[in-house]
């Protein structure tokens, strides 16, 4: 008999192991649903981008004569779940067996777990072969370490794959990091380049209506809308970044600008984490280009450093720590999520500009992401629940495997540290540095204290002093905490009078949406 072979909106690659060995007697299931859509409310344009990724997707399979069952999300008969549509596929047709690539997220794992139980007919879990490390492979590099540090996992990765190695085995440069070399603000005068943008076919534009009309109560703007949503759009747009981006993506891939959302970044992540653009397509063309000396070690390096390294290294954590990770709190915090990450009504230049860019693009590069809404989340000491939530709605990038360890391990410190070696907590001189938010901001960057100063520098200072006992063990803070045990006093007295007053003055988001 004929296999049911479940694809998930995340796996739109013809190389996904569901469809290893497929043919024209097996059935392809893919479903929009609105458990997926809603599970949190997310950003208009991702529904939209993954709804239009899927239909072309389908459509491809079709091309090649094999069966998809395509079920849309207004599909009278759609029951909105997984689950669901499995049950009903298989009550519909006559199958030996359901086959599925093993998903991302551990809530979905879980549901197809419980399949096994539930189903008269046997469910085949494959790996996830788009992956440079397969899970086993993660778990045996991280079995009996103490620190599972992503640079050492990193090394590993190049060794075994050969990015960026000499001929000797050694890496290029001398060196296996050159983001020390990556820290540029970026020039008054710099020109940045054009970026790609696709107008929506037929098929896109009946996606963008369904979306409107039932999603249009959701976070964030839907149109103008080009995102790429085939394969080869996929790849022109990274074929744009190595021609146009990559050059100066290394020097300045740190820095931010009022108003610009991209710079020098690929802008690939929505593709890759679709499965529309395959990891080892980046790393081979950005390696190409430094082999032919069209960009240099340095960006070459940390773009491959960030899908080889930590995309990987994010995954393999994600999986090897769940469920528990997700429930760890390790500094307390608590506040609500500040209304402001929904409106970007807020007089912090840099925090408006971020959360205004995620709100038009459901992009933001990852320096606004851990510098700036997740450092104030962190000063602030908002919820661990509640930013992560923020995170998952409203980027086209995110998935909770991918999203968690990075906002819970390196932006806020949930996790007390499996991730990150220390906080990345940061004063208003970090953003003065590499931006130019601070010189049309409301608040002075250069005063520490009252009612003009920027409530960075003493939400900084106020996050030390809450968290010492906390914190005041991590070698990496000591300096920082010899710094803050010379301070008089008064000194600390007017820090935390800032900062009370500052953080009682927030209003709460009244539901996350």
């Amino acid at each position: 008999m004929p296999t049911l072979r479940l694809v998930l909106g995340d796996q739109l690659h013809r190389s996904i192991s569901s469809l290893d060995g497929a043919d024209s007697g097996d059935t392809i299931l893919m479903c929009e649903l609105w458990d997926e859509a809603t599970y949190v409310r997310h950003h208009q344009k991702k529904i939209a981008f993954v709804f239009s990724a899927m239909r072309h997707f389908a459509a491809s399979l079709r091309d090649e004569g094999l069966t998809v069952d395509y079920v849309p999300l207004d599909a009278p008969l759609n029951t909105g779940s997984f689950t669901g549509e499995v049950a009903r596929a298989l009550a519909e047709g006559a199958f030996d067996s359901v086959i599925v690539t093993e998903p991302g997220e551990w809530r979905v794992m879980e549901m197809i777990n419980g399949w096994r139980d539930e189903l008269e007919v046997p469910v085949h879990v494959r790996p996830d072969t788009r992956f440079f490390c397969s899970l086993e492979r993660f778990e045996r590099w991280a079995d009996g370490r103490k620190q599972l540090r992503m640079e050492y996992f990193y090394r590993e990765m190049r060794r075994e794959t050969g990015y960026l190695l000499t001929s000797d085995g050694e890496p290029e440069g001398g060196a296996w990091n050159f983001d020390a070399e990556n820290r540029k603000a970026l020039p008054d005068m710099v020109a940045l380049p054009e970026r790609l943008s696709f107008e929506p076919d037929e098929i896109t534009r009946e996606v963008l209506a369904l979306v409107a009309a039932r999603f249009g109560n959701h976070f964030g703007t839907l149109e103008p809308f080009g995102m790429p949503v085939t394969e080869d759009q996929a790849r022109a747009v990274l074929d744009h970044f190595v021609t146009h981006c990559l050059a100066s993506f290394g020097d300045y891939q740190d820095a931010m600008a009022e108003g610009e959302a991209f710079l020098f970044h690929s802008t690939v992540s929505a593709a890759l984490n679709a499965g529309l653009l395959l990891p080892a397509t980046a790393c081979d063309a950005a390696e190409a280009a430094y082999r032919a000396g069209d960009a240099p070690l340095n960006a070459v390096e940390g773009f491959i450093r960030q899908i080889l390294g930590w995309r990987e290294y994010v995954r393999g954590l994600y999986w090897l720590k769940m469920p528990d990770y997700k429930a760890l709190n390790a500094l307390e915090a608590d506040r609500p999520l500040p209304d402001f990450y929904w409106t970007a009504d807020t007089e912090m230049a840099c925090l408006h500009d971020a959360i205004t860019t995620t709100c038009e693009h459901a992009y933001a590069h990852h320096i606004q992401r851990l510098m700036i809404t997740g450092n104030f989340a962190l000063l602030a000491g908002v919820a661990p629940d509640a930013i992560n939530e923020w995170y998952m709605v409203v980027y086209a990038d995110a998935y909770e495997w991918v999203e968690l360890p990075n906002t819970h391990g390196m932006a806020i410190y949930a996790d007390g540290g499996i991730m990150a070696s220390k906080p990345y907590a940061a004063s208003g001189a970090y953003i003065d540095r590499m931006s130019n938010h601070c010189a049309g901001c409301r608040y002075q960057v250069k005063k520490k204290a009252g009612p003009h100063a920027c409530p960075f520098n003493y939400l900084y200072w106020d996050f030390l002093i809450r968290n010492r006992e906390r914190l005041k063990g991590n070698p990496r803070v000591g300096m920082i905490y010899r710094t803050l045990d010379k301070m008089k006093p008064e000194r600390i007295a007017e820090i935390e009078d800032d900062a009370r007053a500052f953080l009682e003055g927030l209003k709460p988001a009244a539901n996350w949406p």
